[in-house]
């Protein structure tokens, strides 16, 4: 990490180490079922826990950060918020799959979620 990073707020760190973290979760958890839809089941298991080997290393440290200043349900509620981000641009530019009104629907709820977590210290 750069020191500008390195620097900046526990909760800011911790958003950008689970968005990276979740690029890697999202292409381990789908990829495969565009890039290795006709080999074996185990080759695309094998090839998806090297992908996610990198997710972890990324995500066990942003939950550390983390801890610091949010309580277990914070974290988990912002990874969610942060899993649908990543997880849209993924379905529509990387698997081709339209966009859909219930995505939509599914962020606010999500959105809701992230208000009620983080109303009360």
């Amino acid at each position: 990490m750069t020191p500008a990073v390195l620097e900046a707020p526990v909760v800011l760190k911790t958003a950008l180490l689970l968005t990276a973290s979740n690029v890697f979760m999202t292409f381990a958890w789908y990829a495969h079922l565009k890039n290795l839809n006709d080999r074996p089941w185990w080759v695309a298991a094998l090839a998806s826990w090297g992908i996610a080997l990198f997710e972890y290393l990324l995500q066990v440290p942003a939950n550390r950060i983390g801890h610091q200043e949010l309580s277990l349900a914070q974290l988990k509620i912002m990874q969610e918020a942060i899993t649908l981000t990543v997880f849209v641009p993924f379905v529509v530019f990387y698997m081709h799959q339209p966009l859909k009104l219930d995505y939509l629907w599914a962020g606010l709820c999500i959105l809701g979620a992230v208000y009620f977590i983080f109303r009360s210290p």
